[in-house]
């Protein structure tokens, strides 16, 4: 039993100096804490005023030394623990305040990580006249394209009227508005497409309207009508003699090949 009590006198004085080092304060004050719940009940009364005397230099190294939330975590579990396995009514009571000053601390921090926020985060906006309590609600994606496509217009002509000053910065904060722009692309055109495609439409013509639109040979005389530079209305190509073409009522001229998968594929009717 003294041999053990000596090792482990000997490992609490190492664990002492290395409380010093910062890389190695939380390393140290979790191998105290271990050791703490395996033996203090078992110790002998000089070996648990080690533990305590061990204990309370992390208190000092914590209100001195080491202020980061990381360190005062680490020390509040182990004053938490050892305010259970004293028995000692002065000693429970220290433990019992550094427990308290270890989460005022980090309340502290806390509330300063909260208030280091930007405030437009925290306040209300207008609405109709009023300031709301809550915060404003972000943007739809149809919004925040049309600022990012304003912005990035704004800076370009900028840059194309103010001749060469500031146009390695204009032309960095175009790339990067453009940038944002085009990696929102894949939120926002799903949603146009899903609300597009709620939006009600006329049915494309069936199979037997289109058969019976009359097919008509193109002549000089319509050629002359219609003019040097008439085209097919889909394909775009220009007509000549002997071509075949079908004519809609809204009098436009159209290829048969062309005509028929447009009018039963897409969503256009005959008007």
């Amino acid at each position: 039993m003294a041999t053990s009590e000596n090792e482990l006198t000997k490992r609490l004085e190492e664990l002492q100096k290395q409380l010093a080092k910062k890389q190695m304060f939380e390393g140290s004050v979790s191998t105290i804490r271990s050791l703490l719940q395996q033996h203090y009940s078992s110790a002998s009364p000089s070996l648990q005023q080690l533990f305590y005397s061990v204990i309370c230099r992390v208190a000092t190294i914590l209100k001195t030394r080491y202020t980061s939330p990381g360190f005062w975590n680490a020390g509040l579990t182990l004053f938490q623990v050892a305010e259970r396995l004293v028995s000692n009514t002065s000693e429970r009571k220290h433990l019992q305040s550094c427990m308290t000053q270890a989460r005022e601390q980090l309340g502290e921090v806390q509330n300063l990580s909260e208030d280091l926020r930007p405030s437009q985060n925290r306040r209300g906006y207008l609405f109709e006249g009023h300031l709301t309590v809550d915060p404003e609600p972000p943007q739809p994606d149809w919004l925040v394209q049309e600022n990012l496509l304003t912005a990035t217009a704004t800076l370009l002509r900028g840059e194309s009227s103010g001749g060469e000053a500031g146009t390695g910065n204009t032309l960095e904060g175009a790339a990067n508005l453009i940038e944002e722009l085009v990696s929102r692309l894949d939120d926002i055109v799903p949603e146009i497409l899903d609300n597009d495609a709620a939006v009600p439409r006329v049915p494309p013509a069936s199979k037997e309207v289109v058969a019976k639109l009359p097919v008509t040979s193109v002549t000089e005389a319509v050629l002359a009508k219609l003019g040097e530079d008439a085209v097919c209305s889909i394909c775009q190509e220009t007509l000549v003699v002997n071509d075949k073409m079908q004519e809609l009522p809204c009098e436009h001229m159209f290829h048969p090949p062309c005509l028929k998968p447009w009018l039963v594929k897409k969503f256009n009717a005959l008007i």
